[in-house]
């Protein structure tokens, strides 16, 4: 039985986001969530890796996750180190393999672009985003201070596994992508899951995104919880 969920933000957010996202549908599946605060700065992929590491130490195997830069993330983990990760609840994942030329990548490079030359005041006042979403990038992006830039580059630069990678995972997996989101193509989302041997992936609108940011995890939750189901059931399923 897992008993912890280690979750991670994506470009730019931060802990108190992956909680409004993840914590009542984590807590309704009886998971405790870790959600660990970014370490704004280059570094900021390493740190949060490290972050699953001391959770491994800590609480033994744990379900790992995030959202967009977040997945990717646990993703790698997972990967790299298969007997410490339990399962995986992965949203909105960008891209596999190389950044290069992937919406989310130009995103964040255009924004670190525009923070540097323009100051984060004028960069926030002409993001053309949903209000909710517009606060939560206010909040989060002066919450990674003078680390802002180097954090956006060092997520729009790190390549995500590559498929050929996300084939070996061996876990339950739910995958959950938003289908009009522009940033975050749910075509990557169906290559992670067709990759990943019995992966589920669910998906949502935007609107009910951004209606209730729970709807984004509940869909992730939901998923892991269908494959994790699927893997018992199956006669190969240990």
């Amino acid at each position: 039985m897992i008993d912890t969920a280690v979750l991670l933000p994506g470009t730019g957010s931060d802990d108190v986001f992956i909680r409004s996202v993840f914590a009542a549908p984590v807590a309704a599946a009886g998971v405790a969530l870790v959600a660990p605060e970014p370490v704004p700065g280059p570094d900021l992929g390493r740190r949060h890796l490290l972050s699953l590491d001391a959770a491994f130490e800590a609480f033994g195997p744990v379900l790992a996750g995030g959202i967009s830069f977040g997945a990717h993330l646990a993703a790698e983990w997972a990967c790299a180190h298969p007997s410490r990760c339990a399962g995986l609840l992965l949203a909105l994942p960008a891209w596999h393999g190389s950044p290069a030329g992937c919406p989310a990548s130009v995103a964040a490079r255009y924004s670190a672009a525009l923070v540097q030359r323009d100051g984060l005041d004028a960069t926030l006042a002409a993001t053309d985003v949903s209000p909710w979403l517009a606060a939560e990038l206010d909040r989060a992006w002066r919450r990674h201070g003078p680390g802002l830039v180097d954090s956006l580059l060092a997520a729009a630069d790190r390549p995500a596994p590559t498929l050929a990678q996300l084939a070996s995972l061996d876990i339950p997996v739910g995958i959950a992508a938003v289908r009009d989101d522009p940033l975050h193509p749910a075509s990557v989302a169906a290559q992670w899951a067709a990759a990943i041997p019995g992966a589920e992936l669910r998906s949502l609108s935007f609107a009910d995104f951004g209606a209730d940011r729970a709807a984004l995890g509940r869909t992730a939750v939901e998923a892991w919880q269908a494959s994790a189901a699927n893997a018992t059931a199956s006669p190969s399923g240990q």
